[in-house]
């Protein structure tokens, strides 16, 4: 979590006099680099033991509703990063002899790094959506909780060194596959994992996530296990007290959280973004006078004549993002912006395809053999575009995976999504949020995605747990359509003998006029996704005119990619802007300044 950040160091015995001392400077000193926030916002706390040192920084001032920084006794001193269901497991992490097993048994989404003299645990939870990153240099261990600030530490003052065979994985999905960051020697701890440092070794000990059941045989049972799933989610809000701020669409998981807290009676409110005509916007409203809360809607910024939408330049979107986000997402992905520290509580359906069976989600050939190319096209998808050194490093990547989804594909799918899409991209691209507020997440609860991965994957894919979950919370809510498709567990069923009797029974649809089409309006309409030639042509100039790209994808793929006057992949089109900007050392430095926002004109 964003909004703490730690950085742990214990020395070798071949680390010379006073290098902690150094160290402690050094990482003072870097604090506007490393914590995406004005440096006079943030508050600094260090323990020092021999051999070892725990550093810690916050930028919640006085608002805060947490434990102080560090909490410690005269031998160990332990941070915490993210939130703790009980922030009394904080003295149970500082205290357990053995801290990995604690961790894996305490309610929260959490980190958490510990130090001792000469000694030092970190920890994940099962999602490590709050990630630890680590590296080891001939005199020292270095453990954080943001990348950069490790590698820069390990790198004793010399410039960043980038990963370059690693940012393949950033140019083809818009995050890692892996456990790489963009930093040579800085590697990300995976879930559930403890890593230790004793008499100068370094062990890593992870815990496999949990295996699936069957699907309940009788409905009686399914009920049951979808019961012990909706304790688990209750538990993570009903400590709540002060009113929550949900971002609620039109879909299933902000769907899911409101009807969690109104079970909960939790106070709430809720807020959309989007045109007013918006599906998300036009269902989010039916929502919450179901519910009987307030709904507040955010237009988009738009010109005067109201023809296009203003976004900001690419440019100095890419450094916001690789500044919050330490270049482990795209500057596709929208992030929350910078505002003053506040204790006031939010809250979205992020990460609800968990409940979903990850990646399932969004499979919608349920085929073994189509599972199985999918699984393929995680690692290597798009490979004509990347040179043969990325794309065997993308091979080596995928290796194990694709063994596991030779017997389960179903289940690699599911692992897939909690590890890289929640352990990777959400661990990142929540900073912007996290750095400003407290951010409820019951999703990411250790117990909940226990709980959640407990059931048969293929299950939770049909929706059939969701869907049941909220008409158990907020019965009210069955009838409000969805946005998108219809619930997948009733599109796919076949019909019973009733059901296609009374099809048959039905008018035949009125039929469209030869020729005519649906058009396409602003009210389905995003900017991201269809960016128009005026950005096309801002993202195709900073991505062709660099020069340091090539040894990734191969400039004569590139260029054909952005030969139409609006480009037909605009994720990969910014995923290769915001790798080339990051070589192009935009960061970590200074902000780009005397930028206009680009014109997106609105389809008709």
């Amino acid at each position: 979590m964003e909004v703490r950040v730690f950085l742990a160091v214990v020395s070798k015995d071949t680390a010379p006099t006073g290098l902690l001392d150094q160290v402690i400077r050094h990482a003072e000193s870097l604090v506007d680099q490393f914590f995406p926030v004005p440096p006079d916002t943030v508050a600094a706390v260090e323990r020092r033991f021999p051999g070892a040192v725990l550093l810690g920084w916050g930028n919640e001032g006085e608002s805060g509703t947490r434990p102080p920084l560090i909490t410690a006794t005269d031998s160990r001193a332990i941070g915490v990063t993210g939130t703790l269901l009980e922030w009394s497991a904080t003295r149970d992490l500082l205290d357990a002899s053995s801290m990995g097993d604690t961790a894996h048994r305490t309610r929260g989404c959490f980190a958490a790094v510990r130090v001792g003299p000469r000694e030092m645990t970190a920890v994940t939870d099962i999602t490590r959506a709050c990630g630890i990153f680590y590296a080891e240099t001939p005199e020292l261990h270095v453990v954080g909780t943001r990348a950069l600030l490790v590698h820069l530490i390990a790198r004793g003052g010399r410039p960043v060194r980038w990963d370059a065979p690693a940012l393949q994985s950033m140019v083809r999905q818009g995050y890692f596959l892996s456990d790489e960051t963009p930093f040579e020697g800085v590697r990300a701890l995976p879930p559930a994992t403890t890593l230790e440092i004793r008499d100068g070794v370094r062990t890593v000990t992870s815990v496999p996530l949990p295996e699936s059941g069957p699907v309940p045989a009788s409905r009686r049972a399914m009920r049951g296990a979808i019961e012990g799933l909706a304790e688990a989610l209750l538990e993570t809000v009903r400590p709540l007290t002060d009113q929550v701020n949900l971002a609620l669409t039109g879909g299933r998981d902000s769907r899911l959280m409101a009807a969690l807290l109104h079970a909960a009676k939790v106070p709430f409110r809720v807020t959309t973004n989007g045109l007013d005509d918006h599906p998300d916007v036009v269902i989010a409203r039916q929502i919450a006078a179901k519910l009987g809360v307030e709904h507040t809607v955010i237009p988009p910024k738009r010109t005067e004549q109201r023809d296009a939408v203003l976004v900001e330049h690419p440019l100095r979107r890419t450094f916001e993002v690789l500044r919050t986000c330490e270049g482990m997402t795209s500057a596709y992905e929208t992030i929350v912006e910078y505002l003053p520290y506040s204790s006031k509580l939010t809250m979205s359906g992020q990460s609800g395809e968990i409940l979903r069976g990850g990646f399932l989600y969004s499979q919608g050939n349920p085929a073994l053999q189509a599972m199985r190319r999918r699984v393929d096209a995680f690692f290597l998808k798009d490979e004509h575009l990347f040179t043969e050194e990325a794309n065997a490093h993308a091979r080596d990547l995928a290796a194990p995976w694709q063994e596991r989804a030779a017997a389960d594909p179903a289940r690699v799918l599911d692992h897939l999504y909690v590890t890289y899409r929640v352990g990777r991209w959400h661990a990142a691209a929540r900073a912007g949020s996290l750095r400003r507020g407290d951010a409820v997440q019951p999703f990411l609860d250790n117990r909940v995605v226990a709980a959640a991965l407990a059931l048969d994957p293929m299950w939770r894919r049909s929706e059939e747990v969701v869907h049941e979950l909220i008409g158990m919370f907020a019965p009210q809510l069955r009838r409000i359509p969805i946005e998108g498709a219809e619930w997948r567990f009733r599109a796919e069923r076949a019909p019973s003998r009733w059901e296609s009797l009374l099809a048959r029974r039905r008018p035949p649809a009125p039929a469209t006029q030869k020729g005519a089409t649906k058009k396409k309006g602003a009210a389905g309409w995003n900017w991201r996704t269809s960016p128009g030639e005026r950005l096309t042509a801002v993202l195709r100039e900073g991505v062709l005119d660099g020069d340091v790209l090539w040894d990734i994808v191969r400039k004569d793929a590139v260029e054909e990619m952005f030969a139409a006057p609006a480009v037909k992949q605009p994720a990969l089109a910014w995923n290769l802007y915001t790798v080339g900007a990051m070589l192009s050392e935009l960061y970590p430095g200074t902000a780009p300044d005397g930028l206009d926002p680009v014109e997106v004109l609105i389809p008709r």
